[in-house]
Formats: structure tokens, C-alpha cells, sequence
């Protein structure tokens, strides 16, 4: 199972939903299902602006943990 992991990541740069919607140009309530691990999808463009904005890999931000 691929876990996110937005929320840890947001919390050691000590960045808000708010500012990290701004910057990616993405709705608070999508980065929010992100954040919250309830989407099954994400877009490698938003993911891009994400990991620009938080300055992270997507290692960063998606996890596998076996079932």
C-alpha cells in the first residue's frame, strides 16, 4: 500500500495548507485529500509542484508499506 506522507513533510518545513495551496496552485480541499490520504490518484505535475514548493523528493512524500 503507497501511504502519503504530505502532512509530515508540511510539518518539518513548517509550511500551511494554505501557504503550499498558493505556491502549487492546487485548492486547499485537493491538497487536503492528498494531505489526508484520501485520494487514489495524484498527478505527476502536482506532485512536481509540490515536491518544488517543499523543497523534497517524492520519496519524501510517498511511502510503500506492505499489506
Amino acid at each position: 500500500m503507497i501511504v502519503l506522507r504530505l502532512d509530515r513533510v508540511m510539518a518539518d518545513r513548517k509550511m500551511s495548507l494554505n501557504e503550499l495551496s498558493e505556491q502549487v496552485g492546487v485548492s486547499n480541499v485537493n491538497l487536503s485529500k492528498i494531505k489526508t490520504g484520501k485520494v487514489s490518484a495524484i498527478r505527476f505535475s502536482t506532485l512536481d509542484a509540490i515536491c518544488s514548493s517543499l523543497n523534497c523528493q517524492p520519496g519524501d512524500i510517498l511511502e510503500y508499506e506492505p499489506d
